[in-house]
């Protein structure tokens, strides 16, 4: 392994990490109010969080989408002013940080920011519920840098079903297909992690651009209904999109479904939201770990991912998405944002070839969010926004 960690961080060196989700931006809410004196990622911020400059550098990352995540409990114009919140802080970190961070709207900024050196930073809303309905809403996001939404967190949203909510519009409604209909207009990815099977699917009906699942495996290798089902792995190839595996062990390890759910009750038992993620939080998880063992994912489990969705979907439709910052806990060995060469390796072990891991780490990354900048520029010679409303579409 000692040689294959060599050859991980030279090819990540030529090759670096796009990364398809991490909740810094949410963490620095929860655990500073945007304070970014009290946090300032540019030293090591090791036992606090997942994520700072030193080790996105040791970890090969390029590029990484930024999560604005705001919780599903948020609502109406406060999940609005609260997406705004968490741009206007991945702004401020690129603002405060320019020799490191350089936001990213375009694949070719994420080409030059490679070039000269920089992390490629982009933003990706996690969940409709940030646009509350509004169409109009969504063009904003975008124009202010937004280049992925989710279509649903862990709730559904009135025109979208969640995976991990009971079923309401059987995938999506009217209006759900004409959010992606603009999203695909204005060069917006959808990004279907977090959805139901059934969205999935009709998203890919619609959808007249690649798509993205920013964080999501398997389910075949693990079955939970935050993963990828095969039939839906295999639908990619034809449109062009882009699988990006996630380390959260819950997701990956069938070992550890049931103690996390577990865990999570012992959360809320002690009057804390399961993905609380503050200092306080994990302490409660510390201690309900240290009674309670934790089946514990590694590389090799992520990769066993990787391998399946190669296979099924091939190696030009498939990428990387921690959810670092957005997890109590990591696989062994990909602890923090600097364990990537860990998996890389695991992957030169087992004959991946270096063409296929540029693939993987960088390049169809950055082709998927050209392909959907084509699709918009074509779409926009053909329509204008969108007013529809729920309204008008749903009733």
């Amino acid at each position: 392994m000692t040689t294959s960690l060599a050859q991980a961080r030279e090819l990540l060196a030529a090759h670096p990490v796009v990364d398809g989700h991490n909740d810094l931006p949410w963490a620095l809410r929860q655990q500073v109010r945007y304070d970014l004196d009290r946090c300032d990622i540019a030293a090591d911020q090791r036992g606090r969080l997942h994520t700072d400059i030193p080790r996105l550098r040791a970890g090969g990352v390029g590029g990484q989408f930024w999560s604005v995540y705001v919780r599903a409990d948020m609502s109406g114009d406060t999940a609005v002013s609260a997406t705004l919140e968490q741009i206007d802080v991945v702004r401020r970190l690129a603002e405060r940080h320019p020799d490191d961070l350089r936001l990213a709207y375009t694949a070719d900024d994420m080409e030059a920011a490679r070039a000269d050196g920089r992390i490629a930073s982009l933003m990706g809303a996690e969940g409709g519920h940030s646009i509350n309905c509004s169409l109009a809403t969504l063009r904003a996001l975008y124009r202010l840098g937004v280049r992925y939404m989710t279509l649903t967190h862990n709730d559904n949203v009135p025109w979208a079903d969640s995976a991990t909510d009971e079923p309401r519009a059987n995938g999506l409604t009217r209006f759900g297909e004409e959010v992606v209909r603009e999203m695909n207009r204005t060069g917006m990815l959808v990004d279907l992690s977090h959805v139901s099977a059934d969205t999935m699917r009709n998203a890919l009906r619609v959808t007249e651009a690649p798509v993205v699942f920013s964080h999501s495996s398997a389910r075949a290798v693990c079955d939970h209904v935050r993963n990828i089902p095969d039939d839906v792995l295999e639908l990619l190839p034809g449109n062009g999109g882009l699988a990006m595996a996630t380390f959260v062990p819950k997701f990956i390890l069938p070992a550890a479904v049931a103690w996390t759910r577990n865990a999570e009750e012992n959360m809320r038992a002690h009057g804390l939201h399961p993905l609380d993620t503050t200092p306080a939080a994990m302490k409660v998880h510390s201690a309900y770990e240290a009674a309670n063992p934790r089946p514990v994912a590694t590389a090799a489990t992520v990769a066993d991912h990787l391998d399946h969705m190669r296979e099924v979907a091939g190696v030009d439709h498939i990428g990387i998405g921690g959810d670092f910052d957005g997890t109590a806990f990591t696989p062994a060995g990909l602890d923090d944002v600097a364990g990537y060469p860990n998996l890389i390796a695991e992957l030169l072990d087992r004959r991946w070839s270096t063409t296929d891991l540029a693939k993987l780490t960088w390049q169809n990354a950055v082709r998927t969010l050209r392909a959907a900048e084509d699709v918009a520029r074509e779409l926009q010679n053909r329509r204008g926004p969108s007013i529809a409303t729920i309204e008008d579409l749903d009733g």
